[in-house]
């Protein structure tokens, strides 16, 4: 029975459990019922005479019973996997905190590797291998030339280069004093490409020669002074005061230049591109703790070794290759194989050339290797460990059985965002996961949307609902200022930046970041990705934004209506684009049409179909309905009539899709 010297005990002890309840408890409905079974304890402890530990034994019973067996079992089978990922993260939040303290720079991170090792390699290409010390004294050139030409903490220099050790040098130089480097996609052309470039508000661009053509073409779009600089074998004709960086590199002085004074470990480092929904590019800003914890905790999560051989046959001005790939290098101390081009035939050969013990994908890749005949070099190479994003259920066991890859370290992050995710557990199909025993401890979460619009659904308090199990949500992360974890720094763009965040989500006053993305989590907490929600798709690895789409195309076709969409296609990762066009194939001339659009957009955004309609179905607020157009698709007896042309890899044409190609299309047999 309750005496008055037990009773501040257990009062105590009732409060702690309820702190702890409310604070941990995945969802309020879970808070108010683990509550409701404290408080039954607690009856029967005070009131019914019973001791401690056998009201709390009735007590749980009574809850596993009542349907709680089905989360405890959960609990059991995910408490290993939890227990890792708790210990990783204030792993990560003690080294950030350390980094913080004594404000760590990217460079100097990598100076530290250079120091314990200056003769390692640290990056090969086809024809030559760069060691952490080549690397170390071509940064210093890079900075000091750029110094003595007048650029200071705070400039930004935009970089239009294809990936090799020097791209990483360049930017890495400019970081050394201060200035930002703008990290361009080599595939954009034209107004895209201008774009990117005007948002960064750069003083100067360095492009590859490779590019010269690409550079020339959106010049005279270009707004400000912009001083270009040509890195390669130069013929400076066409592009207006170029100027050859290379010799100006190569007679700087290799001594490494004083940081400037004031620069933190907050402030920018570089901007990469994300796709716009309302058009054009974003520039992410990537500040130096940013990049950090990006590199460090793929490093702690995915055991990364400083012996690692990582072989990358990606682009470098993207987070996957740039950030999870070249910051191993940075943070680990490991090195990186880097391949321009990707290519299927020789992927496995390069991985034994070079010995990689860790390759990078996204899922088009691993579908790409799959289709490729039985090799050799299929199982010759010493891989230990596969990392990307993207890998499908329906081929990751295809994958790691034909190619005996002991490890899929599959992950999910926004460049800019805080959502990001991590299938430590090479669970297949799972881009990561979320306690289900302690969720608010790492408060990345799923809320409910509206199955058809995808717009973030209100209860009547005016706050939003957590998913339960199996339902499509939006991916969203809590904003902590100050916590690198869960900061996010936006865009250069604040209005852009403005619209990624959500307030008065969970409670009135906080705020979450808005990844974009529609997932589902299972009851084990391990998640799926299913769409991207508004108007943007992914295909080759790109993001697609269907407005950049639709007013390139009405542009080329004389400004008539069509709208853009994307499709799937069986046998292919993510969807491919669709314009459907208002009018008939006659009124267009499809030959004209294609070759402004291989000028006008990169060849990710290109529609892979167009479809001929007699008009575009609008919603009261004048926005054309989507829906319909996308459930049809390119499937001929849906289309009530409509003309359907399609993008044949063969002849590089848009041809006419007949039922015979279309039944292939189905079959697989067609590629895009």
């Amino acid at each position: 029975m309750i005496t008055s010297s037990s009773r501040p005990s257990i009062i105590r002890g009732v409060n702690i459990l309820r702190f702890l309840i409310i604070s941990l408890a995945p969802s309020a409905r879970m808070a108010q019922k683990g509550l409701l079974f404290v408080l039954f304890g607690g009856v029967l402890w005070g009131f019914g005479g019973l001791s401690a530990g056998l009201s709390l034994l009735i007590a749980y019973t009574v809850y596993l019973v009542t349907g709680g067996w089905r989360f405890t079992r959960n609990a059991i089978k995910t408490l290993p996997r939890d227990a890792q990922a708790l210990y990783t993260l204030f792993a990560l939040k003690y080294s950030l905190y350390k980094y913080q303290k004594d404000n760590v720079l990217v460079h100097q991170q990598f100076q530290a590797n250079v120091k314990k090792h200056p003769h390692k390699v640290a990056f090969m290409t086809e024809d030559e291998k760069w060691t952490f010390q080549q690397i170390e004294d071509y940064s210093n050139r890079v900075a000091n030339y750029f110094s003595g030409a007048g650029y200071r903490h705070g400039d930004t220099v935009a970089i239009f280069m294809t990936g090799s050790p020097e791209f990483v040098a360049i930017w890495l130089g400019l970081s050394k004093i201060g200035v930002v480097a703008a990290l361009i996609n080599y595939n954009l052309r034209l107004k895209s490409m201008a774009h990117c470039v005007s948002v960064s508000n750069g003083r100067a661009l360095i492009y590859g020669s490779d590019l010269s053509d690409a550079v020339a073409e959106a010049q005279t779009l270009q707004t400000g002074n912009l001083q270009y600089y040509c890195f390669g074998d130069c013929v400076l004709d066409g592009i207006k005061d170029a100027i050859h960086l290379d010799p100006l590199i190569q007679a700087a002085s290799t001594y490494c230049p004083t940081s400037p004074h004031g620069l933190k470990i907050k402030d920018k480092l570089i901007y990469i591109y994300t796709s716009g929904t309302t058009g054009l590019p974003k520039a992410a800003v990537i500040t130096h703790s940013r990049f950090m914890y990006m590199s460090v905790g793929m490093t702690l999560a995915f055991h990364f070794r400083s012996s690692d051989i990582i072989y990358c046959a990606m682009p470098l001005y993207h987070s996957a290759g740039g950030i999870v790939g070249v910051g191993q290098v940075i943070v680990s101390g490991c090195t990186m194989a880097i391949r321009k081009k990707f290519s299927a035939s020789r992927f496995w050969d390069d991985c034994i050339k070079y010995k990689a013990t860790v390759i990078q994908y996204i899922g088009e890749i691993c579908r790409y290797l799959l289709n490729q005949p039985d090799r050799p070099s299929d199982t010759g190479h010493t891989v230990r460990m596969a990392i990307g994003n993207g890998l499908q259920k329906k081929i990751w066991t295809d994958f790691v059985n034909r190619f005996k890859i002991p490890k899929i370290a599959e992950f999910y992050g926004a460049t800019e965002g805080n959502t990001n995710v991590i299938n430590t557990t090479s669970y297949p199909g799972a881009v990561g996961f979320n306690s289900i025993i302690v969720p608010n401890v790492y408060p990345v979460t799923l809320i409910r949307v509206d199955e058809v619009t995808k717009e973030i659904i209100r209860n009547k308090n005016g706050l939003c609902e957590r998913c339960k199990p199996g339902q499509v949500g939006h991916l969203i992360g809590k904003i902590r200022k100050g916590d690198p974890t869960r900061e996010f720094h936006g865009y250069v763009n604040k209005e852009a930046s403005g619209k990624k965040i959500e307030y008065d989500v969970f409670e009135k006053g906080d705020s979450v970041f808005l990844s974009g993305d529609m997932l589902y989590m299972d009851e084990l907490g391990y998640m799926y990705f299913c769409d991207r929600s508004g108007d943007t798709f992914r295909w080759k690895g790109e993001n697609v934004s269907t407005t950049e789409v639709e007013s390139t195309v009405s542009r080329l076709i004389g400004l008539r209506d069509a709208t853009c969409y994307g499709v799937e296609i069986p046998g292919n990762e993510g969807r491919a684009g669709m314009v459907a066009v208002v009018g008939t194939p006659g009124t267009v001339d499809l030959v004209t049409l294609n070759q402004d659009l291989q000028k006008a957009l990169p060849a990710y955004a290109k529609p892979i179909f167009i479809r001929f309609t007699e008009k575009l179905e609008m919603t009261s607020t004048h926005k054309v309905k989507k829906t319909g157009f996308r459930e049809e698709a390119f499937h001929l007896p849906k289309l009530k009539g409509d003309v359907v042309y399609y993008m044949d890899s063969k002849t590089r044409n848009f041809e006419l899709l007949t039922d015979e190609i279309y039944q292939n299309i189905l079959k697989g047999n067609v590629r895009f």
